[in-house]
């Protein structure tokens, strides 16, 4: 998927544009994909999207997807360890601010919290020279579908049945059985404990990603936030528990995370197929701590006007070949050219905090 040399230089600037300006897409292509002009079986970021609200309803103004959410400020501590393997400037030794967002999964921003439910961290870290790194990552070991046509149709097997409130249990069963790697891939979610808290979840950018250093050498990484700080969640259990809870950690002292790459083997690792768990064996680096510091109104007003791409990324990090990136890109733009003209979407969590 990435290109080299002064293709890539002119297709980062021309998509670094577009995304930091609220349009994130894949390059023209992915600006396309949502016109409807590309994609397997003629999908569409807008098909995407509007699946998204038949399955949970419009609510103007918020995100489609993980719309309840709250918005956070800190920064990034670079060790300099990244730079053996990535020329970006990320890595060089240093503190670049970071604001963010934790959100639940789902597109009603009013819904209780769920502890069931997945969780999601996104980031943009400022770096030197006009440069963004957006990283969106969930509290999942694996992705649940290979492939954008799946999750297409995840979405439409297991929506709730307007009857009953709950997904139709024969429905599921066999989208299961005629998707083994998705059955898979959930089953691997269950082997792993949920956090009491948002501050004690361990987060992953799913996707495959490529690293290059300053030869020009390239490898295949994932990366992973390891929480360091001890869950003591408070007693009682409002709608907004997770979120409650998340403030008073905050306030009380900054949460931490160790931002570990795990470097994948060229050849042997899947870097098309985010439901497939790379070996625990691998070797692992850690390049830094995450530190969130606070929740700020004029925060959440800048982070609301973030669209958290993916790939939005700094010279020395580029895409895979895995093709839920291209379409989660272009999924992103709609949402956000949608919101973008219906309001603030204030409100879900405290003002400023929610979109």
């Amino acid at each position: 998927m990435p290109d080299d040399g002064k293709v890539t230089l002119n297709r980062r600037t021309i998509f670094s544009a577009l995304a930091i300006g609220g349009v994130g897409a894949l390059g023209v292509g992915g600006f396309l994909a949502t016109e409807n002009r590309i994609g397997p079986h003629r999908l569409t970021a807008r098909a995407i999207i509007d699946r998204f609200q038949n399955t949970a309803g419009v609510f103007p103004g918020f995100r489609r997807n993980h719309a309840k959410g709250l918005a956070i400020e800190g920064y990034f501590e670079s060790n300099g360890t990244g730079t053996e393997l990535s020329r970006a400037s990320v890595f060089e030794p240093g503190r670049y601010p970071v604001r963010g967002r934790f959100s639940l999964s789902g597109g009603n921003p009013h819904v209780a919290d769920d502890s069931s439910v997945v969780r999601g961290l996104a980031l943009r870290i400022d770096l030197p020279n006009s440069e963004q790194w957006r990283l969106a990552t969930i509290n999942l070991p694996v992705f649940l579908d290979p492939t954008p046509q799946d999750f297409y149709d995840r979405m439409l097997a297991f929506a709730a049945d307007p009857a009953t409130g709950k997904p139709d249990a024969d429905r599921k069963s066999h989208y299961l059985a005629t998707h083994p790697r998705t059955a898979a891939a959930m089953a691997i979610t269950k082997t792993e404990p949920v956090a009491p808290t948002f501050a004690s979840s361990t987060f992953r950018g799913l996707n495959a990603f490529e690293f290059t250093d300053t030869t020009g050498r390239t490898i295949p990484v994932r990366w992973t936030l390891i929480p360091e700080t001890t869950a003591t969640p408070a007693p009682g259990r409002g709608p907004d528990y997770l979120f409650d809870q998340l403030k008073m950690d905050i306030r009380a002292a900054p949460c931490r995370w160790a931002l570990t790459i795990v470097v994948g083997v060229p050849g042997t690792d899947r870097t098309d197929d985010a439901t497939v768990a790379w070996p625990d064996s691998r070797r692992t680096v850690t390049v830094g701590t995450l530190v969130l510091t606070g929740i700020a109104t004029a925060t959440a007003d800048s982070v609301r006007e973030t669209n958290f791409d993916p790939l939005v990324l700094p010279d020395g990090i580029a895409p895979s070949d895995d093709p839920l990136l291209a379409a989660r890109s272009a999924a992103y733009a709609e949402s956000f050219r949608r919101r973008s003209g219906e309001g603030d979407g204030r409100g879900a969590i405290e003002a400023g905090g929610a979109a």
